[in-house]
């Protein structure tokens, strides 16, 4: 056994004798400390899990609709979270309700907070929301609020996305490993040329940290480093693209959909290394010239393979509290895994995740 290995037996063993010293065995069923939660805390130093379960759902046939899904509720029920997961609700969602009338899923904006998968989150343990649609996966601080409120929230991926960093068009650089991004986030890069680019300022741009995309990319591109001074705040994905269109320093990172099949910008292909460089989009790359055209499409074989270095998956958020809203948000899950939610998935611009 490594010592990595048995310094965390250790610990988790020296945690479960206090508890059982402490309070004897009523204690280990019912105190606040969850035996499952410490194992998670026991994960890798940027929070991950250490043995997250999996929580895709059998038994959906490969060729099922919405209709092979049984026993949908009926009645309207709000739901909210992610910005990413917009053409998901435009495209998708809004066919759940055409073919499924009784099932009325009503988007819910949040009051006073900008929308993000925290405040969706949020809004669902505080019984504002039936369901609650994430970018990113539970954390940790989020489990042990909802223990306290004494139910357990599961995440069900239903799709795969990856983050794209996108420049201006004229921007002529091969790509970024995940070091410079990094470097450049945190203000330690500050002009191009000091990547092999021309001499010129670098705008880093970015969303307010509230949302799904951001906390993603400061956990797993920036190490949860913080930004740098010299990263500009941008309200929205279409205003940032407004801005990088005009500044030939400018760049940005959002959902994949969001950027590689837009016109006014160029997505970078990522790596850990110069070597492996990994375009978000299929190649040959389309310019700008070409489009609208032709249009750049997603790279689904190098997302679906976690090929492309910044890849996540998206999640339905469900409160395990044996109410309604527990069965209407696994339905809801179960939609969109059947082979009709999938397609339409990938009509609108993810990667199926079966």
């Amino acid at each position: 056994m490594s010592r990595k290995n048995e310094t965390t037996v250790f610990v988790l063993s020296l945690l479960i004798t206090l508890v059982l010293v402490g309070s004897g065995a009523w204690a280990v069923n019912n105190s606040l400390i969850d035996i499952t939660r410490i194992l998670n805390l026991l994960g890798d130093k940027n929070g991950n899990s250490a043995a997250r379960p999996d929580y895709t759902m059998k038994g959906i046939d490969r060729n099922s609709t919405f209709h092979s899904v049984p026993n949908i509720q009926t009645g309207r029920f709000p739901y909210g979270g992610s910005t990413t997961w917009a053409p998901i609700r435009r495209d998708v969602d809004a066919k759940i309700r055409q073919e499924i009338p009784q099932f009325q899923i009503v988007y819910t904006d949040p009051i006073g907070y900008p929308p993000g998968s925290g405040t969706g989150i949020q809004m669902l343990l505080r019984n504002q929301l039936a369901f609650s649609q994430s970018s990113r996966s539970v954390k940790e601080r989020e489990h042990l609020r909802a223990q306290v409120r004494g139910l357990k929230l599961k995440e069900i991926p239903v799709a795969v996305d990856g983050i794209a960093i996108a420049v201006h068009p004229n921007l002529n650089i091969p790509g970024l490993t995940l070091s410079q991004l990094k470097n450049i986030y945190t203000g330690k890069i500050t002009n191009w040329k000091d990547i092999g680019g021309p001499n010129q300022k670098i705008v880093p741009l970015s969303r307010p940290n509230q949302g799904g995309t951001v906390e993603f990319f400061i956990g797993n591109v920036l190490r949860n480093e913080e930004f740098g001074s010299n990263v500009e705040t941008i309200n929205t994905t279409t205003e940032a693209l407004r801005k990088l269109s005009r500044d030939k320093g400018g760049i940005y990172y959002a959902s994949a959909p969001e950027i590689v099949g837009q016109c006014g910008v160029k997505p970078l292909p990522i790596g850990k290394t110069f070597k492996k460089l990994i375009p978000p989009y299929q190649e040959p790359y389309i310019t700008s010239s070409e489009c609208p055209r032709k249009r750049n499409q997603l790279n689904t074989v190098a997302f679906s393979e976690a090929k492309y270095p910044i890849t996540r998956r998206l999640f339905v958020i469900v409160k395990q509290d044996g109410q309604i809203d527990e069965e209407v948000g696994e339905a809801y899950a179960k939609l969109l895994l059947t082979s009709q939610g999938q397609e339409l998935i990938a009509k609108a611009g993810f990667v199926r995740i079966r």
